[in-house]
């Protein structure tokens, strides 16, 4: 897959859902997760997280919003139920991208609603657990950006298979001479 993402939560008051989170961050290749002002014993997510994620990837914990930043470039994409988001199935996802989700008995706070570059929701006529929202995004950034033969008209899997990569020819980058020997021509 291209680019690079995380994802997290903010207010969470749960930590087998930050748990269930992390372990589909893992799953799917997170760079990293965070959680924004969330006060979790999150020794506790170790009970549904049995991937052992915290050990494979960043936990970012920030006290409030004041103290969230993400990488330069990355945007930050909010998952909420609201009339106004965008549907989900019709997201193109950034490459360099940071989901975060509410609490869950709660919606994203208007300052963090504020910093992100899109809003997108789950097409479903009520709100899902938060560690399955979380994966139902990342599954979709999966599909839409990942290398996948194109679905069949039938029911069934694809009957071709995926178009090989094609390299060009090799790059050069860097003509200085080595130990006498003559630069490289093209």
């Amino acid at each position: 897959m291209r680019g690079y993402f995380a994802i997290g939560v903010e207010g969470i008051s749960k930590a087998g859902n930050v748990g269930t989170l992390v372990r589909s961050a893992h799953a799917f290749g997170a760079s990293f997760c965070f959680v924004v002002g969330a006060g979790l014993d999150l020794s506790e997510m170790r009970c549904v997280d049995t991937s052992d994620a915290a050990f494979h990837l960043p936990l970012y914990c920030y006290a409030g919003l004041a103290e969230f930043s993400l990488p330069q470039g990355c945007s930050l994409v909010g998952v909420e139920l609201t009339d106004d988001a965008i549907p989900l199935p019709a997201f193109r996802h950034p490459l360099r991208a940071a989901y975060v989700l509410g609490p869950e008995r709660g919606s994203l706070s208007p300052g963090l609603t504020e910093r992100c570059d899109f809003i997108v929701r789950i097409p479903t006529r009520f709100c899902v657990n938060v560690g399955i929202a979380g994966a139902l995004v990342l599954y979709d950034r999966m599909i839409s950006l990942g290398r996948f033969a194109e679905r069949p008209v039938r029911a069934g899997g694809p009957t071709e298979a995926v178009a090989p990569h094609l390299h060009g020819k090799q790059k050069v980058r860097n003509r200085v001479r080595r130990r006498g020997r003559p630069a490289p021509a093209d």
